[in-house]
């Protein structure tokens, strides 16, 4: 049987490092600080989960064709990754858009910042 893997994009400080929980958990951890690098990672393995921070685009990139920093990343599940759960970090002043992420995209899961191990643990069994 498969190890179950699990793949944290990590682009900031504040994302939570559960990498203990993983272990515990008995999760192949694959970590990623970009995108650019998670698409990779999910091309060659697919992970069974995906948790990555969720930050609002606020109309910067493209005239504001992408919603968040996640919009390629889960443009590309279906192709690479279609099994895999998506659990996000996001900040209080940012849950209002995530359900707009949300209605694009789908998302296993949020947490609002600071999330606790106890409720990542749970999303995870």
């Amino acid at each position: 049987m498969r190890e179950r893997s699990l793949l944290s994009v990590i682009e900031s400080p504040t994302h939570p490092n559960f990498g203990q929980l993983y272990s515990e958990l008995g999760f192949e951890h694959l970590r990623a600080d970009s995108m650019r690098k998670a698409i990779s990672q999910v091309r060659k393995r697919t992970p069974d989960f995906i948790v990555a921070e969720f930050f609002y685009g606020y109309g910067n990139n493209y005239a504001g064709v992408n919603l968040s920093n996640l919009d390629v990343l889960l443009a590309s599940l279906p192709k690479y990754a279609p099994e895999a759960l998506v659990i996000l970090f996001a900040v209080k002043d940012e849950m209002q858009y995530v359900d707009k992420l949300k209605e694009l995209f789908p998302v296993h899961a949020v947490l609002q910042q600071p999330a606790q191990s106890e409720q990542m643990r749970d999303l995870l069994s």
